[in-house]
């Protein structure tokens, strides 16, 4: 527990800049405030500094006190969400329609923890690596940094992740070998049609009842063309159509996500909402347009990496605070596009706050700042360790 007791010594340091983050929130590509919060924070603790990698990423290096080639890499997710928060925390969120409902403000903080512990005493041989990624929310800041060069620029041997969980269970960690989060796209579907007074639909080409079909069918795709083995998702998340109570609208978008732990299963639902669109347009003479991008990769931990990643954390919470997670998850995080380039593991460290995440009302439990830090710190020393 010697790193623990060491980071608590500058605990309240840390909480502060947590509370600081929070307090002015920024979603992905705008996160300016924070890099430079970042930025001056490592420049201060003597750690080389980079900054406008993937537009708004910080990345700082530090050379351990003893002499190594390896490198490892640490990531944490800077942006917030774009939603109002409702916790009424005194350091609660001043800009309007913005709020670290995702903890990403406890993650900054905990890894510029573990650069001030591994800054002031280097106990490691090689080169450690603070990545500190905007627009993890969907928007591609993993894939921004790696176009920018983050790789080669800092070509690390391995890179690690974490993630708060609100379970109830402080100081809880999980870990998973292989697949361990979903992959994911999103899509909008336009459904262009033929609008018309309410009273005189036959005269329309609805579409919204051309939509209403669609979503049926849409929801029809993993109950009769993927695998029951296999896991995937098909959800509809948005509806937008219409402006009053006595006109069909010309047209009709669906928006929504696709859920996978498996690239081929991923490709047979692109298929075959390509497929289900086409004979929308033939069935109804109206046109559909689809765009469907992917987001997230399958996030994949690697298996050789697992033990010497759960014994740093047993180094922290104790072994009995370690566990396996038996099934995945099909929640998506973007750390998955660094972890198909660069072998490594991500872990969830759970907190006592039960509140989900992306939730008006979620509140982090400060109290795994340190602790998370501490964590990460471990895995730097049990790596680098000669």
């Amino acid at each position: 527990m010697d790193v623990l007791n060491h980071i608590n010594r500058f605990r309240e340091e840390l909480i502060s800049i947590r509370r600081d983050i929070h307090r002015h929130p920024e979603i992905g590509f705008e996160e300016e405030r924070t890099s430079k919060l970042v930025a001056d924070r490592l420049a201060h603790l003597g750690i080389t500094v980079h900054t406008g990698i993937g537009k708004t990423g910080v990345v700082g290096v530090l050379q351990g006190k003893r002499p190594g080639t390896r490198m490892i890499g640490l990531r944490a997710d800077m942006d917030a969400l774009p939603m109002e928060e409702k916790t009424n925390l005194p350091f609660a969120s001043v800009n309007p329609g913005r709020f670290h409902g995702c903890g990403h403000d406890g993650h900054t903080a905990i890894l510029l923890g573990a650069a001030q512990y591994l800054a002031e005493t280097r106990n490691f041989a090689g080169t450690a690596v603070f990545i500190f990624q905007p627009a993890e929310e969907g928007l591609g800041g993993a894939r921004a940094m790696i176009g920018d060069g983050l790789f080669t620029r800092f070509p690390c041997d391995e890179i690690y992740g974490l993630h708060n969980s609100p379970s109830g269970m402080r100081n809880r960690v999980l870990l998973k070998a292989g697949p361990t989060m979903a992959g994911a796209d999103f899509f909008d579907i336009h459904i262009q049609g033929r609008g018309s007074h309410a009273a005189k639909p036959e005269a329309s080409r609805d579409p919204i009842l051309i939509g209403s079909t669609m979503v049926q069918m849409l929801h029809s795709i993993v109950s009769r063309n993927i695998d029951p083995m296999k896991a995937a998702v098909v959800s509809i998340t948005q509806i937008k159509a219409g402006t009053a109570y006595n006109i069909i609208p010309d047209d009709c978008t669906l928006c929504g996500t696709v859920r996978y732990l498996d690239r081929d299963v991923a490709e047979v639902i692109r298929q075959r909402i390509g497929a289900l669109a086409s004979g929308i347009e033939a069935s109804f003479d109206v046109k559909v347009t689809v765009d469907l991008r992917n987001v997230f990769d399958v996030l994949i931990n690697d298996a050789d990496l697992i033990e010497d990643c759960s014994l740093a954390a047993a180094d922290v919470v104790g072994p009995e605070n370690v566990a396996m997670r038996e099934e995945p998850v099909m929640g998506s995080e973007d750390f998955a596009d660094m972890l198909r380039i660069k072998r490594g593991v991500y872990l969830h460290l759970g907190h006592a706050g039960t509140t989900p995440v992306h939730n008006s009302g979620y509140i982090l439990d400060e109290d795994i700042i340190p602790v998370g830090a501490s964590i990460f710190s471990r895995i730097i020393e049990r790596r680098l360790a000669q």
